[in-house]
């Protein structure tokens, strides 16, 4: 464990790459706030980096509601008195494959309040402890859904669109200021929302803890200077010639 001592925010955390990212942080010694909508596998989460010795503060919130948001937020400014790296990783795909001629209104609400409000709202919360201090990191994460249309991936590819463009307008924002947003697209990877958008896949596919290089990169000091930037997270990794395993 490296004791940095950084606080780092981690939404969608009790699985997938929420989860392996939280693992990757702890070991960087970073004291964690983790939050998800199931609290099974939160708990489950939150005892497994304490016992790798790592500070988590573990809290059941739907981060697409303003009271879930803040309430999150004044807990860990309360016991830890700032947070340093935001990760906006929390998500739904919605219907499975689904054309959207046949997707509902309801499903399609969801999607679109979960995956961009959530970023939206936690960002506008978090930021003006970053701004008084002047620094901290704020990591958005979205796919290439974001930037290609896909028949019947419906409001997830959607959604991820308007990550891309809130991205780059808090990105205009903060210019300047020391805090920065940057936006990840960790491509295909062996989780349970995978499942769901490409049930039939037959081809091999990255796990979440092989793609965390570059959040890691990006939460820390070698890059405050990259600011509205869009990584694609195994080419990253493939340049630099290492990834976590």
């Amino acid at each position: 464990m490296k004791g940095n001592q950084k606080v780092a925010m981690i939404t969608g955390a009790s699985k997938g790459l929420g989860k392996a990212l939280a693992i990757a942080f702890a070991k960087e010694g970073y004291r964690l706030a983790i939050c998800s909508r199931g609290e099974e596998a939160l708990q489950q989460v939150k005892k497994e980096l304490e016992s790798m010795g790592a500070e988590v503060i573990a809290v059941i919130a739907d981060v697409a509601k303003i009271r879930d948001v803040d309430r999150f937020v004044s807990v860990v400014e309360n016991v830890y008195g700032q947070i340093d790296v935001l990760v906006n990783n929390a998500s739904i795909f919605g219907h499975g494959p689904k054309l959207l001629l046949d997707y509902s209104a309801e499903k399609f609400e969801e999607v679109l309040s979960v995956n961009v409000m959530n970023p939206f709202l936690l960002t506008k919360r978090v930021l003006p402890g970053m701004l008084s201090r002047n620094e901290g990191s704020v990591i958005n994460v979205t796919s290439e859904a974001g930037r290609t249309g896909f028949a019947e991936w419906g409001a997830y590819g959607i959604s991820k669109f308007a990550v891309e463009g809130l991205t780059q307008t808090w990105a205009e924002e903060l210019e300047e200021t020391g805090v920065r947003i940057n936006m990840v697209d960790p491509g295909e990877m062996n989780t349970e929302m995978h499942d769901i958008a490409v049930p039939s896949c037959d081809y091999e596919l990255a796990e979440p803890n092989e793609v965390v290089g570059v959040f890691l990169y990006l939460g820390s000091d070698q890059s405050i200077a990259v600011n509205g930037q869009r990584f694609e997270a195994q080419s990253f990794l493939e340049s630099k010639g290492s990834g976590e395993k």
